[in-house]
């Protein structure tokens, strides 16, 4: 599973790395790109509280597909810096946030109390994955580790809301639950990689 994760990966960054080329050369910045993504994802969540859920699906692939351009654009220009990576892996938090408070804003409005219950629980489960990475690499261990990973819960999340009802409620689900899953997983890589101490 993670080798397959890695080879998707790394063919996605040859692509984004080909489709920038014309940014760098009109002189835009990684951290532009950074914020005009967090825009793009603004806009999705709003279509997504609006319940028009397919075309938020085809905006959330759209969101997501563009949110590797900062990171391409960036290593094609030589611009790479720690700053960057730091405002890329926090303005991601945003953007997944936004898409999954549009949903529970539309739940809301229809008084879908599963749909509200199961839109948090994605939320925290989304969150709490990024978490754990980011802490195991502070204490200088690679966590990269787990299913449901930033790219695919998007993916799973923009092509579940193309589907009829009552996809995008099974989706919602297979998120809520296995994000956390994710969380366990990489507790116990932590823990087996610490020894428990």
């Amino acid at each position: 599973m993670t080798g397959w994760n890695e080879t998707i990966q790394q063919r996605s960054r040859k692509v984004a790395e080909w489709a920038v080329g014309p940014l760098a050369q009109w002189g835009l910045t990684p951290n532009q790109l950074t914020i005009v993504g967090l825009l793009l994802n603004a806009a999705a969540g709003v279509i997504l509280s609006r319940g028009r859920l397919p075309t938020g699906g085809i905006a959330v692939l759209g969101a997501s597909a563009f949110d590797l351009f900062d990171g391409a654009l960036a290593r094609v220009s030589g611009r790479k810096t720690r700053f960057g990576a730091f405002l890329d892996s926090t303005v991601d938090r945003y953007s997944e946030a936004l898409l999954f408070f549009g949903l529970l804003v539309w739940h809301i409005r229809i008084s879908n109390r599963i749909g509200v219950f199961l839109c948090y629980f994605s939320l925290l489960g989304s969150l709490m994955v990024s978490y754990t990475r980011a802490r195991a690499e502070a204490l200088d261990l690679d966590c990269s580790v787990g299913w449901l990973q930033r790219p695919e819960r998007m993916i799973l999340l923009g092509v579940g809301l193309l589907c009829p009802r009552p996809i995008p409620t099974i989706v919602l689900c297979i998120l809520a639950v296995l994000s956390q899953a994710t969380v366990v997983q990489r507790m116990a890589h932590v823990h087996r990689l610490t020894g428990g101490r």
